[in-house]
C-alpha cells in the first residue's frame, strides 16, 4: 500500500499525516515538539504509522463474518483502550528507568535514602493507577504522555511528602529530569506485540476455540500487522519547518498548508483562522483551496497559543485544562491588558482580589479572541464558510466565544467549521502536497528523520522497527 507523508513541525506540537493514494487519512500522530525536534518528527511519524496499523486492524475486524465476528466487533473498542494503555505503560517503564539512574547520581547523593523509596512508591502507584485512566471509558485527558504522567507523578510526591519527611521540590525534580531523557529518545513501538498484550487485557485466551473472538481479532491482527506499508512522498511545513530534515523542495508554507488542508476538509471553506503555538495566521481561500490574501500576528504572544500556556503557568494547570475551567464562568471578567505580561500580572491582582478563577479564564479568553478578529478583519473579513484550525481550535472556551464573535460581528449565515482533528490541517496539507508530487510522477522527497533520531544500538529500543512501514527506494532489511 502506497502512501505519503505531511509533517507538521509545530512550536508546541508536532503533526504527522499518512494518506493514501487516493487521499484518504490512513493515520494521524501527534505529540509535543520536545527540545530535540528530530525526535518530535520521528515521534509523530511513528504515531501516524501505529495508527495506521491500527486502522487497518479497524476494517479487517469489521469485515469479519461467521463465528465470533460479532463478539470480535463487541470488543473492539475496548482493544484501543488496552493499546493506549500498553503504549503508555512502555512509557512509564521508560520514566523509571530514568528516575532510577537520576536518583543515583551525584546531585541527590545526600537525600538518596530519602528519595529513592519516595520515589519508586509514586511510581509504582502510578502503574497500579494506570489501568483506571485508560479502561472502562476512562475519558482523555490529554494526548502527551508527559501532561499524563506529570498529572499522576505530581499527585504521588503531594502524598508521599505531606509528612514533611520527604522534600516535595527536590522529588518533583526527579521527574523533571527523568521525562527530558524519555522525550530525546526515539522508539519504535512494535506493533503487533502490543495488540497481543492488550488482546490479553480484553480477551483472555479461551482454549483456542476456532469461533471466539479472540481468535478472531489474532487473524485480523496477522493481516493488519503484515500489510506492507511503502511511504513514497514526504512534505514538511509548520513553525520549524526550517529545521526539518527535509530538503528545500519538499518545504512549504504553513499558510499554504493550513489553507489547503482546510479546504480539502471542507469544501466550502473561504476563511481560516489558525491559532497555533507561536502565532496566529487569518487566512482567505478561493473555491480550489488557493491561497489569495493573509494576515499574520506581530512578535507578541498575545494571540496565540503561548499566551495560554503563560496564563496556565500562572495557575499552575496543564493547558488542556483551561479551556474547561473558563467554561464554567458565570460571569465574564474585562481584562484591561491583551499583553500576556501585564495579562499576567493582572490575572494575579484580581485573584488577590478574590474573583473567581474561571471568571477571569473567560476575560483572558475573549481578549485573546478579540485579536484574531482583528487580524481577520485586516485579512479581508469572514466570508462564508469560516474554518478553525490549530491546536487552539481544541480549546472549547476559544471556539465559543469565537462563535459569539462572529454572531456579533457578521450577519447571519456564516457557518463555522471546527473539528476534533483541526489541530492536524497543516499536515494534512502538507500530505495533499506530496500527492501532488506523486501523481505528477515527481521522484519522492524522502527525510533521514527516522535514522537521525534512531536509539544507539548499546541502548536497546523497547520494540522491534515495523519491518512492513519502508521508504520508497529502501529494502525493507535497510
Amino acid at each position: 500500500m502506497k502512501c505519503v507523508v505531511g509533517i507538521d513541525l509545530g512550536s508546541t506540537t508536532t503533526k504527522a499525516v499518512l494518506m493514501d493514494e487516493r487521499g484518504g487519512i490512513l493515520g494521524q500522530g501527534i505529540t509535543n515538539s520536545r527540545s530535540n525536534y528530530e525526535v518530535a518528527c520521528a515521534v509523530a511519524h511513528e504515531e501516524a504509522v501505529l495508527a495506521a496499523r491500527r486502522s487497518l486492524l479497524e476494517r479487517a475486524i469489521e469485515s469479519l463474518a461467521g463465528p465470533g465476528a460479532a463478539e470480535a466487533k463487541a470488543i473492539r473498542a475496548l482493544l484501543f483502550d488496552a493499546l493506549r494503555l500498553e503504549l503508555y505503560l512502555e512509557e512509564l517503564g521508560e520514566l523509571e528507568d530514568s528516575v532510577v539512574r537520576h536518583v543515583a547520581g551525584p546531585a541527590v547523593h545526600a537525600l538518596r535514602d530519602v528519595l529513592e523509596p519516595a520515589a519508586r512508591e509514586v511510581l509504582g502507584e502510578m502503574r497500579r493507577a494506570a489501568p483506571d485512566l485508560f479502561l472502562g471509558g476512562a475519558a482523555r485527558k490529554s494526548d502527551f504522555f508527559r501532561d499524563v504522567a506529570a498529572a499522576g507523578f505530581m499527585a504521588g510526591a503531594e502524598r508521599v511528602s505531606a509528612d514533611g519527611k520527604v522534600p516535595f521540590d527536590r522529588l518533583v525534580g526527579l521527574f523533571d529530569r527523568a521525562i527530558l531523557d524519555v522525550e530525546v529518545r526515539f522508539r519504535r513501538p512494535a506493533f503487533a506485540p502490543l495488540l497481543r498484550r492488550a488482546l490479553g487485557r480484553v480477551a483472555p485466551e479461551n482454549g483456542g476455540d476456532g469461533g471466539s473472538a479472540r481468535t478472531r481479532i489474532e487473524s485480523a491482527l496477522r493481516e493488519a500487522a503484515d500489510r506492507e506499508i511503502e511511504e513514497v512522498a514526504f512534505v514538511g511545513t509548520g513553525y520549524g519547518r526550517q529545521t526539518l530534515p527535509f530538503p528545500r523542495e519538499a518545504v512549504k508554507s504553513e499558510i499554504l498548508c493550513h489553507g489547503r488542508g482546510a479546504h480539502d476538509s471542507f469544501p466550502d471553506t473561504r476563511t481560516v483562522l489558525d491559532i497555533g503555538g507561536q502565532d496566529t495566521k487569518a487566512i482567505q481561500v478561493d473555491e480550489h483551496g488557493v491561497v489569495t490574501s493573509f494576515q499574520m500576528n506581530d512578535r507578541c504572544a498575545a494571540g496565540c497559543g503561548r499566551y495560554l500556556g503563560y496564563i496556565a503557568d500562572e495557575l499552575n494547570l496543564g493547558l488542556h485544562e483551561l479551556g474547561p475551567l473558563a467554561m464554567q464562568a458565570r460571569r465574564m471578567v474585562r481584562v484591561n491588558s491583551t499583553c500576556t505580561v501585564f495579562a499576567g500580572a493582572e490575572l494575579r491582582d484580581r485573584l488577590a482580589l478574590g474573583q473567581d478563577r474561571a471568571d477571569i479564564l473567560a476575560g483572558l479568553h475573549r481578549a485573546m479572541m478579540l485579536r484574531a478578529m482583528s487580524l481577520l478583519a485586516r485579512s479581508g473579513g469572514i466570508s462564508n464558510a469560516f474554518t478553525f484550525t490549530g491546536g487552539v481550535c481544541k480549546n472549547p472556551m476559544a471556539t465559543r466565544i469565537l462563535e459569539d464573535l462572529v454572531r456579533e460581528n457578521y450577519e447571519g449565515g456564516i457557518t463555522l467549521h471546527t473539528h476534533a482533528d483541526s489541530i492536524y490541517m497543516g499536515a494534512r496539507g502538507a500530505a495533499l502536497f506530496a500527492l501532488d508530487d506523486l501523481r505528477a510522477g515527481r521522484p519522492g522527497i524522502l527525510p533521514n528523520f527516522g535514522r537521525a533520531a534512531a536509539q544507539p544500538a548499546e541502548d536497546p529500543p523497547c520494540g522491534r522497527a515495523d519491518p512492513s512501514v519502508r521508504q520508497h527506494g529502501q529494502d525493507v532489511d535497510d
